[in-house]
Order: structure tokens, then sequence, then C-alpha cells
């Protein structure tokens, strides 16, 4: 999971420009700021996923950007294309609720500095 956001947040800051363009096509204000701060927060939240710090929070977030993600850009029943990612995205929310629940693994930063949790299940 935290490989497809590290790598598409890394490609926004590739494109600033198109990724704004693509945010305000979808009515949303402040294209710019919103590529910045989503490229930003897919890398560094992609980060702490991959190594374990700060998992549940940030599993928590990604699971709430996803869904924010699949109805402001893919939420289109007339576009079956538009639908697939739409349920793509609410699948990868799917996993981070599930990473959510589960928590960090034991190699993790959180268990190394005692910060897990037990699993919530």
């Amino acid at each position: 999971l935290a490989a497809i956001f590290i790598i598409s947040g890394a490609a926004k800051f590739g494109d600033i420009a198109g990724t704004a363009g693509y945010i305000s096509s979808v009515g949303l204000p402040a294209g710019t700021a919103l590529a910045w701060l989503s490229g930003l927060f897919e890398v560094l939240a992609g980060l702490a996923i991959l190594v374990g710090f700060l998992t549940r929070p940030a599993a928590l977030a990604f699971a709430a950007f996803c869904v924010v993600a699949a109805f402001f850009f893919h939420y289109n029943p007339a576009d079956q294309m538009q639908m697939i990612n739409f349920m793509k995205n609410l699948a990868i929310a799917g996993g981070f609720l599930a990473l959510f629940v589960t928590g960090p693994g034991s190699i993790s930063v959180d268990a190394k500095r005692g910060a897990a949790i037990p699993v919530l299940a």
C-alpha cells in the first residue's frame, strides 16, 4: 500500500501544474496548493506506513483520503473506467482500514519504540 502513494506523491511533484489542473477540473479550489499538499501527504504518510511509524493514524488518514478522492475524482456511473477507479479507491481504503485495525508489525518503528497498540479486533 505504501509504495502506491510514495510513487504517486512523487509523481505529483514532477507535474504540479498538471495535477493542479486536474484538481481544479473537478471544481475544487486552490488546485496548486492542493497538488502540493496531496503530494506531500502521499509521500510522507506513505513513508510512515512503510516503516511503521504512527501506523494507525497514517492508515486512518489514508483511508479517508482514498474515500474522498474516490467521490471527488472517480464517481461517475456513466463512465465504466471511472467507476473501476472509484471501486479501486474504496478497496485501497479497505486495506488501510485493515491496517488501522491490525496495527504495525513487530519490526515497525512503532513496535521498536513501544508505541504499537495491540490488535483492536
